[in-house]
């Protein structure tokens, strides 16, 4: 039996928040407020969380952010011209689009009208091939945030084999590019399994580190795993229950199956996603520095 330890995301944001504490003050001194604009589309409940929580950490760190709400019958011209506007207002250093986006509008398309600069997320074209050249200029928050928590824990991925569980432009994709990188916190072997692997549990169990990202509640069991498997669950799901709100958080880890046998693992809520949080910070606060650089 392994005893699995917790790998707090809490505790590496923490570290990270007091890190970017002087580069803050550094850019006040500047006369520099670095600010975020996030764009907000319909009423999705969990989007408006998600927003709202990543607002209120700004406004903890002493930055400037912004919620631009658009209805959900906003049509995508609606929001090319906000997204152009803030493009221009020099208050914002980065923009956030809060996905999932209402049917019919084309997030791609959306994606690709952030100015490069201004693309805190990572997701505009121009920023990903960056990172797949290894000439990255801004790192998808979430597999950035997964590769601080590897290093806090002293996590080894050099020469390890990693096997991804999904493969979304999100985390799936930019993750295997990071991990394969020849750098310190790459250099690992990568498999990405993905809806038309036949036996995902073949793969899982060959592997050192496995990163859940699909969406999918418990789907990786205590069987398809090794002993000594570091797990990274990205997954946050909510599962109806008899509680007083009706529903639990679970992870695409079945978390009690994979304890004492997992050598390590991220828990939901409180491993990856507040560590998502803390690099979309972080990113925002160098795309401030830049200006002044």
């Amino acid at each position: 039996m392994t005893e699995t330890k917790i790998l707090s995301g809490k505790e590496v944001a923490s570290a990270v928040y007091d890190d970017l504490s002087s580069r803050i003050d550094r850019l006040t001194s500047e006369k520099v407020t670095p600010g975020l604009a996030a764009v907000l589309v319909g009423d999705d409940p969990a989007s408006q969380v998600y927003v709202r929580n990543k607002r209120r950490r700004f406004e903890n760190m002493g930055l400037f952010g912004e919620t631009f709400r658009l209805s959900d019958d906003s049509s995508e011209n609606d929001v090319l011209a906000l997204i152009n506007d803030l493009n221009g207002d020099d208050r914002f250093h980065g923009i956030l689009i809060q996905l999932p986006l209402p049917k019919g509008i084309d997030s791609d398309n959306l994606l690709r009208s952030v100015r490069p600069d201004k693309d805190v997320d990572g997701f505009h074209p121009e920023n990903i091939g960056l990172l797949a050249a290894g000439n990255s200029r801004f790192i998808p928050c979430t597999p950035k945030g997964i590769l601080r928590i590897l290093q806090f824990y002293n996590i080894e991925t050099s020469g390890k084999h990693a096997v991804i569980v999904g493969r979304s432009n999100i985390v799936g994709r930019p993750m295997a590019l990071m991990l394969s990188a020849k750098n310190d916190t790459g250099n690992a072997t990568v498999t990405v399994c993905h809806s038309r692997t036949p036996d995902i549990a073949y793969y899982t169990r060959q592997a050192d580190i496995v990163i859940a990202a699909v969406g999918m509640p418990s789907l990786i069991k205590g069987d398809m795993i090794n002993d000594g498997t570091v797990i990274i669950d990205v997954g946050i799901n909510r599962v109806e229950d008899d509680s007083e709100k009706g529903y639990k958080l679970t992870g695409d880890v079945d978390s009690e199956s994979v304890m004492n046998k997992a050598s390590a693992m991220t828990p939901v809520p409180g491993g990856v996603g507040p560590m998502t949080i803390a690099m979309l910070v972080e990113n925002t606060v160098e795309a401030a520095e830049r200006l002044i650089s």
